[in-house]
């Protein structure tokens, strides 16, 4: 979609640097329209990218036409084109290519239209204001203006506690008493007659016997044995504030015209 660009300059000179600095940036010179004159209505028949369509209406009618009726914008470029002296109208096709082309009118000097429209309502404004002044007949009224203190109150951070918990490790020992069983294999000669128990162990067999003892386990238990509370208090104090007020004071003088006269006419 083909976007327009234009640049409004206080100086031809200054146009035609932003011309040069368009043109090396790649953009084609059949691509800009430039014009040099101050423009009103009437002028503005004179460049060309502003009269493609007849009976537009001039500048105006070009600007109409581009931001689409006669909007606030509109008129705001008509009247800042009308002071303008030279103008650049640049044809792209691409958001990327207008930012580009912005940025070489701002750095060689294009006035803001809506800054220049400001200073056009704030100078209309003080004419006004002054013409009001000037017509004005009969009694003035001058102002007694006083500050009055307005004290109020608001939530500052004055300080806190940051409490942190982290877990620490430290050794410790207990003694204890452990069990141990060891089997002890005794062979001693005898000479005594058998027994009929002895007679009853007189087979084949196997006897185990099985050694016994005790080690150490190692539990833990966790227990609450400290409590820290965290909260705040809340107390209340009271605090002078001074400071200073403004306020208008008006003096009337009597001025005597009478003791002036004579003294002029004594002279």
């Amino acid at each position: 979609m083909t976007q327009t660009v234009i640049g409004l300059f206080d100086s031809k000179t200054e146009a035609q640097a932003a011309m040069r600095d368009l043109i090396a940036a790649g953009f084609a010179e059949e691509h800009i329209d430039f014009s040099n004159r101050r423009f009103d209505d009437t002028a503005a028949t004179t460049a060309g990218a502003m009269t493609s369509s007849p009976g537009t209406g001039g500048i105006s009618g070009f600007f109409n036409s581009l931001f689409g009726g006669d909007t606030d914008e509109a008129r705001n470029y008509t009247n800042a084109a009308s002071d303008a002296e030279a103008i650049l109208t640049i044809q792209t096709d691409s958001t990327e290519r207008a930012h580009q082309i912005a940025e070489i009118l701002d750095r060689n000097g294009a006035f803001d239209v809506d800054e220049r429209t400001s200073q056009y309502q704030t100078s209309s404004a003080q004419t006004t204001t002054t013409e009001n002044r000037t017509a004005a007949t009969g009694d003035m009224n001058i102002p007694i203006i006083e500050e009055e203190l307005q004290v109020g109150k608001r939530q500052v951070e004055s300080g806190g506690v940051r409490v942190r918990s982290r877990v620490i490790e430290k050794p410790v020992e207990e003694t204890l008493r452990l069990r141990e069983e060891h089997v002890v294999v005794n062979r001693r000669p005898v000479d005594r007659a058998v027994t009929d128990a002895d007679m009853s162990s007189f087979k084949q067999g196997d006897i185990e016997i099985t050694e016994r003892s005790e080690e150490a386990v190692v539990s833990k238990e966790a227990r609450v044995v400290e409590e820290v509370q965290v909260g705040k208090q809340v107390t209340e104090r009271e605090e002078v504030v001074s400071d200073t007020v403004r306020r208008t004071d008006v003096e009337v003088e009597e001025i005597d015209t009478e003791t002036d006269v004579r003294r002029a006419t004594n002279s």
